[in-house]
């Protein structure tokens, strides 16, 4: 026999509804599994109304108005949602209909990563695939909100008004999930709208540099004039030609941010938007380890740190907590990929 410590995690969350479990009900009410399916469909959608969204639909509307609402308000919270993800550079990596809060709110941390070395593809759970990568996580959100609709129109079969406005919302998905997508990255970049050719052309020099998603984005927050500034973010030392595109790119940058008038003020808000600091694995297991062993030091200056992400730090946490991936931890089990349970 060994012995082996043991700890109970309490997840808390203003309340566990998935879409899953909204999709659960639906399915036995369209087989007609027993007589009060539908009628169970119901009551989960209006406790989920009741729990989530109170606040924000008039309980005096008809109940057909209200899912219609829950729709609208739903869309919302969840195109909102993916988007801040994507700004963090946070992957929730298994987003399926089991791990979507009909809340709108992150509810499932695991398996998750944020990126560092920035891949469109990034996926550090060694059973996802690219369907849940980075850069593909509003299309999950969207087949997630498919089921949502699919699931509520069942309460819906008899009145036809509200079904049209229901289907209008799921159609318009798509562009108001591109809309929240757009206003993110005009905000990462402090610019006063989006620049779809900028944004490109920026993400495809990142992959070439193999930069790092958080600090390339805090050190462009300073609003630098020369490369130099932002060669501290990449992973591998970039060629003449490289820089050269580098270059241009900065400049027509520099042109466009100048529309927001103060660089000042622009530097700080963009400091509001790229945190300085965030979730990196291979800073995270060595507190597992000493808390292991009793010694709960790390954990308490991890949380120090975290509580607040976007503030610049002093010299030696910044030294250890804004740095650049050690070359050691790439591909290392547990670290840079872990499966589900871990």
């Amino acid at each position: 026999m060994v012995d082996n410590p043991a700890a109970i995690t309490t997840r808390v969350a203003p309340s566990f509804l998935r879409v899953g479990q909204l999709e659960l009900f639906a399915r036995r009410a369209r087989s007609q599994a027993h007589p009060e399916a539908l009628q169970e469909l119901q009551m989960i959608v209006a406790h989920l109304i009741e729990r989530n969204y109170r606040p924000e639909i008039d309980p005096a509307l008809a109940f057909s108005d209200q899912v219609v609402e829950l729709a609208r308000l739903f869309r919302a919270r969840l195109t909102s949602l993916v988007a801040n993800w994507m700004r963090v550079g946070y992957c929730q990596v298994n987003f399926n209909s089991d791990n979507c809060a009909a809340g709108g709110y992150t509810l499932d941390y695991g398996p998750f990563g944020f990126c560092e070395l920035f891949d469109p593809r990034f996926q550090p759970w060694t059973g996802g695939g690219e369907h849940f990568s980075f850069f593909n996580q509003p299309l999950a959100a969207e087949a997630n909100y498919q089921m949502f609709w699919a699931a509520i129109r069942l309460l819906l079969e008899d009145n036809r008004a509200a079904l049209v406005r229901l289907d209008e919302l799921r159609e318009g998905f798509s562009e108001t999930m591109g809309q929240q997508i757009e206003a993110m990255w005009a905000s990462k970049l402090g610019l006063p709208s989006y620049d779809a050719s900028l944004v490109n052309e920026l993400l495809e020099l990142m992959v070439l540099s193999k930069a790092d998603y958080t600090i390339f984005f805090r050190r462009l927050s300073e609003i630098p004039e020369q490369l130099s500034s932002l060669k501290a973010s990449f992973y591998l030392p970039s060629a003449k030609e490289l820089d050269g595109r580098w270059e241009r790119w900065l400049q027509r940058w520099r042109n466009g941010i100048t529309d927001c008038g103060d660089p000042q003020a622009t530097s700080a808000a963009m400091k509001r938007t790229n945190p300085k600091i965030t979730w990196r694995e291979w800073l995270i297991a060595p507190a597992y380890e000493l808390a292991a062993e009793g010694d709960y030091s790390l954990i308490q200056e991890l949380q120090a740190v975290f509580s607040h992400p976007y503030d610049d730090q002093s010299a030696e946490v910044e030294a250890t907590y804004d740095r650049l991936k050690p070359r050691e931890f790439f591909n290392a089990g547990g670290v840079s990929h872990y499966s589900c349970s871990s």
